[in-house]
């Protein structure tokens, strides 16, 4: 090949020889590329695996695994690697990727050769990441991602122009579509054989570290390869125009997020109160053939009331995260990180947050884990430390029995909207004020530090695949499975157990009911009897659990034992001791996992101390005001 050209200054000319391999050398591969490269779909589509899509940096985290069935060679093993901008990078994402290309990484293997997914759509700025990448002088692929969008908007890559200047092959392909993959086959088969006479290639490649440097190399080849830069579509830029909009922007988010929750309850509750009722006749059916006993009353009064009262507001979880990744594939979500980093920098955070923030509505752990994108440390600290306070779907079977046993199906706002959703909206609305508040706090005392940029790469508007919504339902399915067919599942068969304890006593006098009556006291003034209070304890492993240990409590009463699960709250609590539970929740630090996590990824108990003290607290203190405001006006 010829020498490149020299661009600018700060370049160094680096020569590469490659070195002769022997037969089937290569063992592993690295998935590398920027944020919304498309990076996570090829790894999909390369493996088989059902791992998320998102449309925005942050979601990839750690290196995920998988062996490339997907294009017939089961013998090689993928690295999926987080989305990085530059090897440059002090985030803990951009750390994981140096770590595992240097062959540094505990327990991973060493890459023996690296795709590189670059967006064809904004490839004059993603080039910046092929100088690092390329200067570690392993087997490269360069795959032009996205290319079929690229030239059906008039924009041009000569890839064999590229690989001249590169010094490593490039190809085209669609991620989405499942194109051009036939050349990630070549490349990998030709390096796994001896090679032929190798000339020696001259790259010219930036001094690492000099960002001006990156940025000239890049425009250096783009310009020399005739690289046209497809054209934004009108339409794409008057949809921006309303919705990156200062005022309109956050409008129509509000809208979105309203008409999410009106159908969760419109057309959730019934598919839920289907559910449920398919449920109890399942397991009057199977009590009948047991018989009156302690076997049927385990089977049905404990393990079936217990994991059937979870379980039935699985369609109405399903149906949120559908709209939510409907969202998120269109590329909408991108935009709203883009609207909430106003809002974040005045709590002392930048937009880099939302996108951990947004992810605790499906669940905290990961969320927490997503914070690695986030260079400064307090910033990261700060994130974690609010991102239970956001509702996750663990909440949702709780917020949902309680406001469809004590809220009524009214009509507000001229009939668009429902009292039950405004009702559930509020305490999203209520989890959301309290992470902002307490990151303004945080960020103002203790984590105090100097703002940061977001930068941010929109990724374009597009259809949500039947194929991508599918996965992510089926995925949050199988995961809610899981929970209610382990954790619920154990924790209901010892409620039952020590409801029972001594035997041939009453509910009151056993076990778990002198524990409850115990700490009744306690959490008396918050509208909480007994069984509310073992309920509460129970959560601490999980905060769903709590439906199913009620569903086992209530089903083990003589009292309320024919009743259903809301019929029977009904007739033990009140409607402030209703709503005070279940804004307890919406500030309890009620899950052991997250904990776990927290302490993991701040290397410390005393950050996860202080939050879970922190948060139980408020959450005390908030439900008590709320019973009583409540009792005062109803009275």
């Amino acid at each position: 090949m010829n020498d490149c050209c020299s661009v600018g200054t700060g370049v160094a000319v680096v020569d590469t020889i490659a070195a002769p391999r022997a037969p089937g050398k290569i063992r592993t591969v690295a998935l590398v590329g920027p944020p919304n490269s498309g990076k996570s779909t090829l790894f999909n589509r390369l493996t088989g695996l059902r791992q998320k899509v998102a449309n925005y940096p942050g979601v990839t985290v750690e290196q995920h695994f998988g062996k490339l069935s997907g294009i017939g060679r089961s013998d090689l093993v993928l690295i999926d690697l987080p989305g990085i901008y530059s090897l440059d990078s002090y985030s803990e994402d951009a750390r994981v990727a140096v770590d595992v290309l240097h062959g540094a990484m505990p327990g991973t293997p060493a890459p023996d050769a690296i795709l590189l997914v670059l967006d064809s759509l904004h490839l004059r700025r993603q080039l910046m990441l092929a100088a690092p990448v390329l200067a570690l002088g392993l087997p490269t692929l360069v795959l032009l991602n996205m290319s079929d969008l690229m030239e059906t908007r008039g924009g041009e890559a000569d890839t064999l122009a590229l690989a001249k200047e590169l010094g490593v092959p490039v190809a085209k392909i669609s991620a989405t579509r499942g194109t051009g993959l036939d050349s990630i086959t070549h490349f990998l088969d030709s390096k796994s054989q001896p090679p032929q006479a190798s000339p020696t290639t001259r790259l010219e490649l930036p001094v690492m570290g000099n960002a001006r440097s990156y940025r000239q190399w890049a425009t250096g080849i783009s310009t020399r390869t005739k690289y046209k830069a497809p054209l934004s579509s009108e339409w794409t830029r008057k949809l921006d125009g309303i919705l990156l909009h200062r005022i309109w922007g956050p409008l129509f988010f509000l809208v979105v997020v309203i008409a999410v929750f009106q159908v969760v309850f419109t057309i959730g509750q019934p598919l839920s109160d289907g559910f449920g009722t398919i449920l109890n006749a399942g397991g009057d059916k199977i009590g009948g053939f047991l018989g009156n006993g302690w076997v049927e009353s385990l089977l049905i009064d404990g393990i079936w009331k217990g994991v059937a009262s979870v379980l039935v507001f699985l369609p109405q979880i399903l149906l949120l995260f559908l709209f939510i990744g409907v969202l998120e594939d269109s590329g909408y979500l991108a935009r709203a990180a883009l609207i909430s980093d106003r809002a974040m920098r005045s709590i002392g955070l930048n937009g880099k947050a939302f996108i951990p923030l947004l992810s605790a509505y499906a669940c905290a752990v990961p969320a927490i884990m997503a914070t690695r994108t986030i260079e400064n440390k307090r910033d990261r600290f700060a994130t974690i430390l609010v991102a239970p306070f956001m509702t996750c779907s663990a909440r949702l079977p709780i917020y949902l029995l309680m406001i469809a046993a004590f809220v009524p199906n009214k009509h507000i706002l001229g009939g668009f909207f429902g009292l039950q959703a405004a009702v559930m909206l509020s305490l999203y609305v209520l989890g959301f004020l309290a992470a902002f508040g307490t990151a303004w706090l945080l960020k103002s005392s203790i984590l105090r530090t100097a703002s940061a940029p977001f930068i941010l790469e929109l990724p374009q508007y597009r259809l949500p695949t039947v194929r991508s919504l599918s996965l992510r339902v089926t995925e949050r399915g199988k995961v809610f499975l899981k929970q209610a067919g382990t954790i619920i599942l154990c924790v209901t068969v010892a409620i039952w157990v020590f409801s029972h304890v001594p035997f041939h006593t009453d509910l009151p006098q056993s076990l778990i009911g002198r524990l409850g009556h115990a700490i009744e006291p306690i959490i008396r003034p918050l509208g909480f009897n007994w069984k509310i209070g073992i309920g509460l304890l129970s959560s601490v492993v999980a905060r769903e659990v709590i439906v199913g240990t009620l569903g086992t409590l209530y089903g083990a009463d003589p009292a309320t034992q024919s009743l259903g699960l809301q019929a029977a709250l009904r007739h033990d609590l009140t409607l402030a001791g209703a709503m005070a539970l279940v804004v307890f929740f919406a500030f309890a630090m009620q899950c052991t996992s997250t904990l776990a996590i927290v302490k993991r990824e701040t290397n410390s108990w005393k950050w996860p101390a202080i939050q879970f003290t922190y948060m139980s607290v408020l959450a005390y203190v908030a439900a008590f005001a709320t019973n009583q405001i409540i009792l005062l006006f109803i009275r």
